[in-house]
């Protein structure tokens, strides 16, 4: 083996030759030394890195397209798991023994700098077979009860650390203007008012009350920045709205989808995701105004800014190699690079050893990261024991509780007309639609794979199923129209994710119209439970329902709907997006000059108990 060095723009550049990436024998004991602090030792760490050491620090890769070897010899700093990336089987003690495999590649490295790994767990540990999955944003929007969101984090933080991982890229801090927009209910509504009030207890749930990071707890991501709740239709991803642009002026981006990413920087957030969005034009990955500029200087964020999956292939320039030279110089730290990342490290080094990318910036943005892991305990405790580790915890009765709760306080109530809920539990009840009796369409997209699926993917609790157990042995639920008092019918979307999900119609299926047609026809009172990640169209239908629910997506706790049904609880949900007429009036929002939705935000009923 054999080192040759160089200094090119105050960066050392070393180059190693040889398959031993074990240069020389270095001292780390300064790594554990409690008379020292993190900045001190990241100073003294990063003195000590080659070239290479450090972008391989900013190179994120996805776990299905790593080697054995690769984190060793290229220094990774971080592995993550797509949407339906894991482990076979898909268990969490396979999950802690494939982490502990990646980071004994990591602590054999030279400087033993540990990984981090990065997961979606955006609904509950929803990437993990028979984990809590409590109900998506929006329907968390709907509560508007930071305790309780708060209790989510913490317990979507103990499932992730019982697998091992330690980075959640989680909340989501956008603020969705636009409900045919695929990602709304990733949103907690549609004014910053919701993001304000719910950012910063989502953060300290996940990360711990002090910022703790490690143990118990996880680094939280808020995303995406900036503005991606503000995409236009026709400007995006095969001429809809996900990844498109935000033509706004900077006082209204920062009025409306700044203020959430206020709260979460005073909450200490780990990492802040750039959007796949543009801004008047130009993709956010290469927006060095607003990443540096506002984020790093003005607001003061010291975490890591972190790009998403391949999004600076999407900047228009003519090469990757200028994509790359953009996007760092813009201020982004780490690299998602899920398959391309052996490119990425290639052309980083290029792009330095050229001039093109200061020593600065790459020392700017290591020193981040190698923050952030001290700060989260990665260098004391690297590994996880997987005899302390109490995998029982994964989708508790506990657990699930909490998740029922949410579900309870999600419903918002639009109509109920003469009274008809609560429903007596001593009713003969026909249950029907397109969502009654499946677990898959309640969890939504980002539930076991990317776009999540229809049937019975995980354990939990159906709609059916619950109201089947809340009428046990008095009422019942029948096969027939003829045999009923009263109909429940659930209608609502199939799971979808991002721009897969952009509609610009919003309409109900032929499915659900065919069914409550059907329905209509025995003259019975109608409870319609819409399970969707927005607002559909129902102008042309709702004058033909008694009651009105609105469930958004309520994940794998479906017996939390029954609970307030049939009168155990009330309706405490509010509209946290506006509910339009028609689609012609999209967007529509509070606040507009002109504003005559079918339902306001805010808006929600009570039953009379």
């Amino acid at each position: 083996m054999s080192l040759t060095g160089a200094v090119q723009n105050g960066l050392t550049l070393n180059y190693v030759q040889g398959k031993d990436n074990n240069i020389s024998e270095v001292k780390l004991d300064f790594i554990n030394d409690k008379s020292l602090s993190i900045e001190e030792k990241v100073n003294k760490l990063i003195d000590l890195m080659t070239l290479e050491e450090k972008i391989g620090q900013m190179t994120q890769a996805e776990r299905d397209a790593v080697n054995v070897g690769d984190i060793k010899n290229y220094y990774l700093g971080s592995i993550l798991s797509g949407g339906g990336s894991v482990p076979y089987p898909n268990e969490a003690s396979n999950w802690v023994e494939m982490y502990n495999n990646f980071q004994k590649e990591a602590m054999n490295s030279r400087l033993r700098i540990p990984i981090l790994y990065g997961i979606d767990a955006v609904h509950g540990h929803n990437s993990v077979k028979n984990a809590t999955i409590f109900p998506h944003n929006i329907g968390i929007g709907a509560t508007r009860d930071s305790k309780l969101v708060k209790k989510i984090a913490k317990i979507t933080a103990v499932e992730v650390r019982a697998t091992g991982l330690d980075l959640n890229f989680s909340p989501s801090v956008a603020v969705a203007r636009d409900e045919r927009w695929g990602r709304t209910y990733e949103s907690f509504g549609e004014t910053s008012e919701l993001q304000e009030l719910l950012t910063a207890a989502y953060i300290k749930g996940l990360q711990g009350e002090d910022t703790e990071m490690g143990g118990e707890y996880v680094i939280a991501t808020a995303k995406h920045y900036l503005g991606d709740g503000g995409v236009e239709l026709g400007t995006g991803q095969d001429g809809l709205l996900d990844r498109g642009d935000v033509s706004v002026s900077e006082e209204v981006l920062r009025g409306i989808h700044m203020q959430g990413y206020l709260k979460a920087i005073d909450a200490g957030v780990g990492c802040i995701m750039v959007s796949h969005s543009s801004w008047q034009g130009t993709k956010m990955h290469a927006q060095q105004y607003l990443i540096t500029d506002v984020l790093k200087e003005e607001l003061g964020f010291d975490g890591i800014v972190l790009s998403d999956w391949n999004s600076i292939h999407d900047i228009k320039l003519p090469s990757y190699y200028e994509q790359v030279v953009k996007s760092v110089n813009a201020g982004i730290d780490m690299f998602m690079e899920p398959y391309d990342w052996k490119r990425f490290i290639s052309t980083l080094k290029e792009a330095v050893v050229s001039g093109d990318i200061s020593g600065d910036r790459i020392n700017d943005a290591v020193s981040r990261i190698l923050t952030i892991k001290f700060k989260a305990g990665k260098f004391a405790e690297p590994f996880v024991d997987p005899k302390q580790v109490d995998f029982n915890v994964i989708g508790s009765s506990k657990h699930r509780e909490a998740a029922r709760e949410a579900v309870r306080k999600s419903l918002v109530l639009l109509k109920n007309k003469n009274g008809v809920l609560p429903i007596s539990r001593s009713a003969n009840i026909y249950v029907a639609g397109s969502n009654c009796d499946d677990i898959g369409s309640q969890c939504g997209g980002w539930t076991l794979s990317w776009q999540g699926s229809t049937g019975d993917i995980t354990e939990g609790t159906t709609i059916k199923e619950g109201i089947k157990n809340a009428v046990k042995g008095r009422g019942k639920v029948v096969a027939s129209l003829d045999n009923a008092d009263i109909a429940i019918v659930v209608i609502g979307e199939n799971p979808y994710a991002e721009w897969k999900g952009d509609d610009p119609d919003l309409s109900l299926s032929k499915a659900d119209i065919t069914t409550l047609n059907k329905v209509k026809q025995a003259g019975i009172p109608i409870v319609v439970v819409m399970v969707s990640g927005r607002p559909l169209i129902v102008s042309n239908y709702i004058d033909d329902w008694d009651a009105f629910i609105e469930a958004w997506l309520p994940g794998s706790e479906g017996q939390g709907v029954a609970d307030v049904i049939f009168g155990d609880y009330n309706f405490t949900g509010r509209l946290p997006i506006t509910w339009p007429k028609h689609v012609s009036q999209l967007p529509i929002n509070y606040g507009d000059r002109q504003y005559d939705p079918l339902f306001e935000y805010g808006y929600g009923l009570v039953m009379d108990l």
